[in-house]
């Protein structure tokens, strides 16, 4: 019955997003896939953590789109997330819900905690950052950096990161205050200013990961037409020049990395709180 529940909440919404053009195919099928696996070997704790990251992010992306194109054009993928970007955001939460479920312990629990943190802070902190009235700074040196570049900073992002960290935790909380509690999931005496300040915390220390990874070893490109610095490697129809970053480490492999900081940091909190 969990595998039914999950599938059809799932694909419900996976459906409604593919609708409105914020799934590609392969997105699609790819997030029906982490729902079901999430929502069966887990439980609506786990699943609605990864609901609310989905649904929010999909929210803010379509938010003034078009005040956001010419950042977005130097993006290596458009607003419709395929299977890799959603593997990416999910595929590592959904390996801590079935590691969970396969050997109990509360420490999963708190690394996907971190990780959904992680992802939604990033994702947050992309989409509404991208409106700063002021040009991002390189994390890595700080100097000022064109809208849209990797490891581009800004105080609207920056504080966007955080709001996104505390909307999961806040999420999490929520969820098992109205859920049966399992012992193996988490402390149930915890009040939302604890759940909110491990996901905050882990969701910013995952979404600076990402930055400053972006701005070290991610792949970029530059555009001999008009020449932008980008992260796609054709621009402007023709084959761009590549520029710095390492071998495959593509805007995915550093948003993984970024949600891994993330989940490790939630961890090392809820250690340090004897949460675990």
């Amino acid at each position: 019955m969990e595998w039914l529940i999950g599938l059809a909440c799932s694909a419900g919404i996976a459906g409604m997003a593919y609708a409105r053009r914020s799934l590609s195919g392969s997105g699609f099928t790819a997030a029906v896939i982490v729902g079901t696996v999430m929502y069966a070997l887990g439980s609506a704790i786990w699943f609605g953590c990864l609901i609310a990251f989905f649904v929010s992010s999909t929210l803010w992306s379509k938010w003034k789109r078009h005040a956001k194109e010419e950042a977005e054009s130097g993006y290596e993928k458009g607003g419709r997330r395929d299977a890799g970007q959603v593997l990416a955001n999910g595929g590592l939460g959904m390996l801590l819900c079935a590691a969970n479920w396969m050997y109990p312990h509360p420490l999963w629990w708190y690394a996907f905690l971190g990780v959904m943190a992680a992802v939604t802070s990033d994702t947050w902190a992309t989409e509404i950052g991208g409106l700063s009235r002021t040009p991002p700074i390189s994390i890595k040196t700080g100097r000022p950096v064109p809208p849209g570049t990797s490891g581009g900073v800004s105080g609207l992002g920056m504080g966007a990161s955080l709001a996104g960290g505390f909307f999961i935790g806040a999420v999490a909380w929520l969820l098992l205050a109205v859920t049966p509690f399992a012992p193996d999931t988490a402390a149930s005496g915890l009040g939302p200013f604890a759940w909110t300040g491990i996901a905050g915390l882990a969701g910013m220390i995952g979404a600076l990961a990402d930055s400053w990874i972006g701005a070290t070893w991610q792949q970029m490109y530059r555009c001999d037409v008009c020449g932008r610095d980008i992260e796609q490697d054709r621009h402007c129809g023709r084959q761009a020049v590549r520029t710095r970053g390492r071998t495959g480490w593509n805007n995915d492999a550093v948003n993984i990395a970024g949600s891994i900081a993330g989940g490790v940091s939630a961890i090392l909190l809820a250690l340090a709180l004897g949460l675990a």
